[in-house]
């Protein structure tokens, strides 16, 4: 009699635990790096004010939140498994651009805020 071993992988069908989380956080970390330099290009393509690509900060914001936690989410499914994978390394990087992507938002908030308390100081 063959009794199957129970597996520490989420689902226990056989794949890396975290692989998709790893993966995903890496495209929505890019995406949210990516995403204010369309804003500020399409903005000019429009002739648009330089303000009005405000519009893409939050999505940038909780798109690098997004990453991060899909990131932090992939860390905990592999550190629960077995076995090592390597997707540690894509965990890492995912978590390492969602972070850049949301310090860029922020940025970017701010430098809106300054901009718009200069302009009603001036006014």
């Amino acid at each position: 009699m063959v009794v199957p071993i129970p597996s520490n992988n989420a689902g226990g069908n056989g794949r890396p635990p975290g692989r998709w989380s790893a993966i995903w956080s890496v495209l929505t970390g890019l995406l949210s790096l990516v995403t204010l330099p369309v804003a500020i290009v399409v903005s000019r393509q429009r002739d648009a004010d330089l303000i009005d690509a405000a519009v893409a900060i939050p999505a940038a914001a909780l798109l690098g939140m997004l990453a991060i936690w899909l990131s932090r989410r992939s860390r905990r499914r592999l550190q629960r498994a077995v076995l090592t994978t390597s997707r540690g390394r894509t965990a890492r990087l995912g978590r390492a651009v969602g972070v850049a992507g949301f310090l860029i938002a922020v940025t970017a908030a701010l430098a809106v805020g300054v901009s718009l308390i200069l302009e009603a100081v001036a006014d």
